[in-house]
């Protein structure tokens, strides 16, 4: 056998060996995501369905599994995880291992029923609406901090917050309860004070003034006409606790766009024209801008209040009950000719 020949074998070896190298190496440190994504794997996702949830943004998804096989990775942790353009195999088979997964902002708006909220939630998060609900109910946790399942509502303040995608029901509503508490910091807790109001009696206040009033820049207004009403011990006659109470009784997608005269004599502890005072609970989940128009809330003279038929969504404010008359005729005769009747 010529040394030549026995060179060209050696050489063929190499180069025969460097593809296989080569072809190895690529399956596991090449790139293979070809765009920024984020991958969500489930409780109940296997090694398989996180391969196919790869497909659509890998070069080579069918060398996951070598690779995951490779560094004996065969249960994925679920979690939410941002996947960069140019990971390789073993740059996801990594971070999947690690469980070291990307935090979100979860975000919700003014919710008026606990059903609704943990629907909204569940939208965001891994954990189910019924999971929520029932974690939001706990008797223990109600009892443990003085709420009911009505008045739970008023911990949970609308914002966002930053939750892991995998976060528990009871680990959600327990770090939402910690957010309520630092809301409630010693400025806020000093004005309810001054109110001669609680925590709970502010986020009542706050829920009425929220339905009242769209207009951000009405709301210390309207809180102030409402404090003027209790200082005088008189009672709030605030529509939107009627139509909580009608809503109460015919369910929350009956549809009230007007009080009538028969409503103010509905029977519940939630009607501000039979009973004085504040009514048990909150009546929905007022914003940040509701409770602070509360704690802030405008000092005036102002007794009564309606729609303002030449400023829509606005008010007009009377210290008296003849101007009021005067504001209320015309608000219903416009009623009347929108033909709005209920």
């Amino acid at each position: 056998m010529s040394k030549k020949f026995i060179l060209a074998v050696i050489a063929t070896i190499i180069v025969i060996s460097g593809i296989i190298g080569y072809k190895y190496y690529q399956k596991i440190f090449g790139k293979s995501i070809t765009k920024d994504r984020t991958l969500f794997i489930y409780s109940s996702d296997s090694l398989i369905d996180v391969k196919d949830k790869i497909a659509e943004f890998s070069t080579s998804s069918n060398t996951f599994l070598f690779v995951a096989a490779k560094k004996n990775f065969s249960i994925p942790k679920p979690g939410r995880y941002i996947l960069k353009k140019d990971m390789s195999n073993n740059d996801v088979v990594n971070l999947l291992r690690s469980g070291n997964q990307t935090p979100l902002k979860i975000s919700f708006n003014n919710q008026d029923t606990l059903e609704k909220l943990a629907g909204r939630i569940a939208e965001q998060i891994e954990t189910d609406s019924l999971s929520l609900l029932n974690s939001f109910r706990n008797k223990d946790f109600l009892s443990k901090n003085n709420l009911t399942e009505k008045s739970v509502l008023q911990i949970f303040i609308p914002n966002s917050y930053e939750f892991y995608w995998t976060t528990s029901a009871n680990n959600f509503r327990n770090k939402i309860f910690k957010e309520y508490n630092r809301f409630w910091n010693d400025s806020r807790l000093s004005k309810a004070k001054a109110l001669n109001l609680t925590k709970s009696e502010v986020m009542t206040l706050a829920s009425i003034v929220q339905k009242e009033t769209a207009k951000t820049v009405e709301r210390p207004i309207v809180a102030g006409l409402y404090l003027n009403r209790l200082q005088k011990g008189w009672p709030l006659q605030a529509d939107p606790t009627i139509i909580y109470s009608i809503k109460e009784k015919m369910g929350q997608d009956y549809v009230v766009k007007r009080v009538l005269t028969v409503d103010l004599e509905i029977d519940s502890p939630y009607n501000t024209y039979k009973n004085r005072g504040l009514p048990p609970t909150l009546i929905s989940m007022p914003d940040i801008s509701a409770i602070d128009g509360v704690l802030n809330a405008q000092k005036h003279n102002y007794y009564y209040m309606c729609a303002n038929v030449e400023r829509l969504g606005y008010h007009a404010f009377a210290k008296t009950l003849s101007q009021h008359n005067r504001n209320a005729a015309k608000y219903h005769q416009w009623m009347n000719k929108q033909r709005i009747n209920r």
